[in-house]
Formats: C-alpha cells, sequence, structure tokens
C-alpha cells in the first residue's frame, strides 16, 4: 500500500489537512501526518491543536509515495519556509513522484517553478502564483504526477483524487459513495 506524507504546520487549515487524511486512511492508505514545527502539537489556521504522527526530521522520504501540502494561513508560508520539505518536494517533482497541494498551497509548487506548463489550480484570487502553469477552475485538477485543488470545499474531492491515484477509480468512487459525498 502507499505511504503518503502530510505536512502540518502552524497555520494549516484544519479541514484540508484532516479531511485527506480521514479519506486516505479509510481507504487503507498509509498517511502520516507530520509536523514542520519543534514538536508534535501543531495549531490550526482556527486554533484548532492536533498532534501529528511524527516530526520532519523522522520521515524516511526514500519509503514515500506522495507528499501532500495543505492550505491555510500562515500554514502554507511556513511549509515553505521549512527548507527541508521544500528539498524533498523539489526532488519528488524532478523523480516524477507525487506532490500534491491544497488551496494556497499550490503557489509554493508555482514559486518552486514546478508547474511550466502543467494544469493546476489554487484558491480563488491567487491563480498569479502559479508561474508558467495553464491554470485550471476545477475542483481538484492532475496533471501527471501533480495534483492541486482549491480550497477547503474542494477537500473531498482532492481526498478521493488521491485514493484514486492509488487505488483505482473504482475504489476511489465506491469511497465517494460510502461517505454520501454526491450520491
Amino acid at each position: 500500500m502507499a505511504n503518503i506524507a502530510i505536512f502540518l504546520a502552524d497555520g494549516f487549515e484544519e479541514i484540508e489537512g484532516l479531511t485527506v487524511v480521514d479519506i486516505c486512511r479509510r481507504a487503507g492508505l498509509n498517511i502520516d501526518m507530520v509536523s514542520v514545527m519543534e514538536n508534535l502539537q501543531v495549531t490550526g489556521s482556527h486554533g484548532i491543536e492536533v498532534k501529528a504522527d511524527k516530526l520532519l526530521k523522522d520521515v524516511r522520504f526514500d519509503e514515500m509515495d506522495m507528499l501532500v501540502l495543505p492550505g491555510g494561513m500562515p500554514g502554507t508560508t511556513n511549509l515553505e519556509k521549512t527548507e527541508k520539505l521544500m528539498e524533498e518536494v523539489r526532488a519528488f517533482d524532478a523523480a516524477g513522484k507525487y506532490i500534491s497541494a491544497i488551496c494556497a498551497a499550490p503557489g509554493v509548487f508555482g514559486r518552486a517553478g514546478l508547474l511550466q506548463g502543467k494544469k493546476a489550480c489554487v484558491f480563488p484570487g491567487l491563480e498569479g502564483e502559479l508561474k508558467g502553469a495553464d491554470v485550471q477552475m476545477t475542483e481538484t485538477t492532475v496533471d501527471g504526477h501533480i495534483l492541486t485543488s482549491r480550497g477547503m470545499g474542494t477537500a473531498i474531492p482532492f481526498g478521493l483524487a488521491i485514493v484514486e491515484r492509488f487505488c483505482g477509480k473504482e475504489a476511489a468512487d465506491e469511497l465517494g459513495k460510502k461517505i454520501v459525498f454526491r450520491v
């Protein structure tokens, strides 16, 4: 089964982070909540404290199949300032391994130069941050190894798109029905 890491920094959007974790775990995928802070406790943008599964220094990136960046402010900024994480995001992109981001976080990929000629979407009003991308207005956009999504309201389709990558469309559709999503 796939190994996924979702990175949490103070100020992350709780629904975007936790919905992805919930959906992936329901599908049987291994997903670790990784704190880029100095301890496991991370405070979301709406004051909700979450205990991550591990710290950034404990991630074995060679065992990961996908890296996920949730949005939220200043969470997205805090993720982008984490050099070790950005180093790994660039390495995953160069290797064609899955990278994904939701809300403001696709802008991180754009500023890093990872979206040249790729279809991508982002939180409304931040389209200019998708440097070189073919900007889409869809809920979730998949272009090769890069998945992007637009915001809190698209967290379920984003999570299901991740499930589809590793478990197939049929499994993602079945999970969507089980959680009563657009039935």
